[in-house]
This record gives C-alpha cells, structure tokens and sequence, in this order.
C-alpha cells in the first residue's frame, strides 16, 4: 500500500467466494456480468462455487466450466470442485487440477450435500493435505469440521462464519494448533436481524443475519481470528426474491464488499493494512492463487458517496447495501498493466 498524490494504491483485491451461476442460472449471473461487478469493486481475482446445475463434480465437468470461465471472463476466475458421496471415486482425479474442494454439511443442496462422519472423513482423506478444503459449516458442524482438520493434521478452510460461538470455537482451535483458516462476509459484519427484518426477502441468506452481539464477536475477531472477508456473491433476480412462494437465500456483493470495508477503515474500525491482509494477501495465500503483476487499485480515501455510484453490474441488479453512505471511492483498477476500470466504468463491459 502507497499514498500518491491524495490517493491510495492498493494490491487488487481477491473474493474466494462468490456464485457466478453457471451453469444452469445464466438469467442470474454470468462470467463475464460476475467478473464486471468485481472490477467494478476493485476485485481482480474470483474463485466461484460448484453448487451449479447441474454441481462440478467431476473432471470432466470441472474443465468445461474452468474453460468457459476462463474465456468468457473479464478477470481472473478459478472454480471449486464439489463433494459429494456419489461422486468421491472422481476426487484424486479432480485434485490434480481443481484449486480446491468445496464440502457442504448443512442444508439441502442435493448432491452437494454431505453428511455422516464415515463419509466426511473419507473425503477429508481423499482430498490432499496440501490443497484446501473448504466447509459450509454452521453450529454445531463447525465443531465436526475442526475435528476432521484436527484428527487428520489438515488444511480446512471455514467458509461465512457468523456466529460468536463459531468465531470462538475456531479462535480456540487455531490456539491449539490446529491448522484452520476462515472467512467473514460483509453482510454478517455490516447487518443483523434488524437489518433482515427491515430488508425481507432481500435480507434472506445463509447463514441468516445474526444477532448484534454476533456481529461485535466477528469485529472482536477481526484482527486476530478471522483470515479474509469474502463476498459469498449469490445474485438472484428481484422477481424471484421477491414474488415467490420460496424466495432462494442469498445477496450480491461483489460491488460491495470494498467500500463497505474501505468505510470500516476511515471510521477506524480497521487499518488500512489490515484491509489489505483480509481482501488481497491472506485469501490469495490460503488458496495458493497466482500473483497478478502490475495489478493495482487507486482509492480516493477521502471520497464519501452513497452506494452506489454506479449502475451495478451484476446481473441480479440490486444491493441490499442500496442508499448506505460510505467513504472511500474506488476511483481506477489496472489488471496486468492494463486500465480495466475507471469511477465505476468496467472499459471492456457493454451493457
């Protein structure tokens, strides 16, 4: 991080959790809509989940979708392999070539969905002990999921920690050695219940919005406990949240994500330093991401607006985050030499 001029530059920023919708929710999200709202936020390197339609699960479907991310997509983007029972014959395959795998314990996710002690420690075995494993875990199952990190000596990654018992079961662990990481999403450190409450079916997601006494956990852990804040980046369209009968749970953030964290450090809630450490340097190092040369983020620290200032690129098209002032305007992003975006304007995007 340097001061040029007024202006802040900062490394650009990796979210290694976001839901880009493809395939099989297109009319959500695509690579090239996701990867505009990340330049847009200042964003310039995105791993994208698999709980897809139909989920990546095998190599086969893992390289079809990693090419088309890789085409299509205007910054850097890597997929997660999935876990699931019906498919663990296709994980020592999978490992040679996917970054990571993505193990979901709670909820229904179909496929996706993984339970039973016998069948998550086969697939913690099967998984190297080099490459991250990351859970969707909540209560309770993030207990199961320090056990497997502990029991078999290896990396586990905990994806939106929300709760004050989890942040301290997690804090407790890494004091004994295990080796864990974890993240935080905007949403759980900038709203609560109320917030759902005021929001509705715009303020649905998993885990839901906690209590405030949560949220002052996270903020307690920020410097110490929790590794990266990461989106978790789920668009849905305004008509499906809010006119259906079973609206889905999830909110975007790609184009939020920064300056709500760029405000908590001009508030004082944060250093500038560890803005860096929890969006650029820590997530980049967990997933062992590649550097991105002469890649930067010009930030007017100073610039106060009312989110956002400009029409959002998502594809989903809203924010729950909509009308919040903040401070610090992401004025221009260079990925590898060259200018991609500049006050909200994605230069290779046309809409």
């Amino acid at each position: 991080m340097k001061i040029e001029k007024g202006l802040m530059i900062l490394p650009g920023m990796a979210d290694v959790h976001v839901h880009l919708r493809v395939p099989g929710g297109e009319h959500k999200e695509d690579y090239r809509t996701g990867s505009a709202a990340a330049l847009a936020g200042g964003i310039t390197s995105l791993m994208a989940m698999p709980n897809t339609t139909p989920p990546i699960l095998t190599l086969e479907g893992w390289q079809a979708a990693q090419k088309k991310a890789s085409d299509e997509s205007l910054c850097d983007v890597a997929l997660f392999a999935g876990a699931s029972v019906t498919c663990m014959n296709s994980l020592p395959e999978l490992s040679r070539h996917a970054p990571a795998l993505k193990l979901y314990m709670d909820l229904t996710y179909g496929e996706l969905r993984v339970d039973g002690i016998e069948n998550l420690e086969q697939i913690a075995q099967l998984w190297p002990r080099e490459k991250v494993l990351a859970l969707h875990a909540e209560g309770e199952s993030v207990k199961t999921g320090l056990g497997l990190a502990a029991k078999f000596n290896r990396r586990v990654h905990f994806c939106h920690i929300s709760r004050k018992d989890e942040i301290e079961w997690i804090a407790g662990a890494k004091h004994q050695g295990v080796p864990v990481t974890c993240e935080v999403t905007p949403h759980h450190l900038f709203l609560n219940e109320s917030d759902a409450r005021r929001l509705g079916p715009l303020g649905d997601m998993r885990p839901r919005l906690a209590r405030q006494s949560d949220v002052d956990a996270l903020w307690a852990h920020i410097n110490t406990t929790i590794d990266c804040v990461a989106s978790d980046h789920a668009p849905h369209t305004l008509a499906e949240k809010q006119t259906s009968e079973n609206p889905p749970p999830g909110v975007p953030g790609l184009e939020s994500t920064l300056p709500l964290l760029l405000m908590a450090a001009a508030e004082g809630r944060i250093s500038y330093e560890r803005l860096v450490a929890l969006l650029a340097v820590n997530p980049r190092q967990i997933y062992g991401l590649p550097e991105q040369p002469d890649t930067w983020v010009e930030i007017d620290p100073m610039a106060s607006y009312v989110f956002p200032d400009h029409s959002l690129y998502t594809k989903c098209g809203w924010s729950p985050f909509t009308g919040i002032t903040v401070k610090g305007r992401i004025r221009k992003v260079v990925l590898r030499g060259k200018e991609v975006a500049k006050d909200g304007i994605v230069h290779q995007f046309v809409r």
